[in-house]
């Protein structure tokens, strides 16, 4: 399939089932991945896998960051709607050169790449962010450093049957490309 192809027919997809790539299985995801457009070569990014109890301890964090009132079980409930959690980390790097943003650009582009790629080898994948990504208890759960920064997770499992063949809206290009 062609990076086009692939773009074009890419879906978020939220209900996925209960099996998921292997460890070793990302490798080849990851090092493709990771050649998106990196200024000075800084590798501002890194991943963490989530499976099993590693959920839980996030359902936690997350119900923590809410505060007082939080359903701490829907919580935990919503960390289990894909069997893997790939954490989305933009490792920020003393730079005189590249600004933290360019640097989070990078992140993002790396975590986008390996939603596609994901995507391609058959996998469902949604990209999930919220309110308390940034939180100190969703830090601390995921043993993040002062320099580093949650993007979100990307939830992977068994795509559904079918889901390829789905259509997203797509955008006008005469929209957002101008002509100076």
């Amino acid at each position: 399939m062609s990076a086009l192809d692939s773009l074009l027919h890419r879906r978020s997809v939220s209900k996925v089932g209960a099996s998921a790539p292997s460890h070793r299985d990302l490798f080849a995801l990851v090092e493709a991945a990771g050649t998106v457009a990196d200024h000075s070569s800084l590798r501002p990014w890194r991943l963490i896998e989530l499976r099993g109890a590693a959920r839980d301890r996030l359902g936690h964090a997350l119900a923590d960051a809410e505060g007082p009132g939080a359903n701490r079980e829907k919580l935990v409930a919503k960390m289990h709607r894909a069997p893997l959690l790939i954490a989305l980390v933009v490792v920020h790097q003393p730079s005189a050169k590249v600004p933290y943003w360019e640097q989070e650009a990078v992140a993002s582009g790396v975590a986008h790449a390996l939603s596609l790629l994901l995507d391609e080898a058959g996998w469902g994948v949604m990209w999930r962010t919220g309110q308390q990504t940034r939180s100190e208890p969703v830090r601390q759960m995921h043993e993040l450093r002062p320099n580093e920064n949650l993007l979100g997770w990307l939830y992977v499992g068994d795509a559904p049957p079918g889901q390829r063949e789905l259509r997203r809206k797509r955008v006008n290009p005469m929209d957002h490309l101008t002509e100076l």
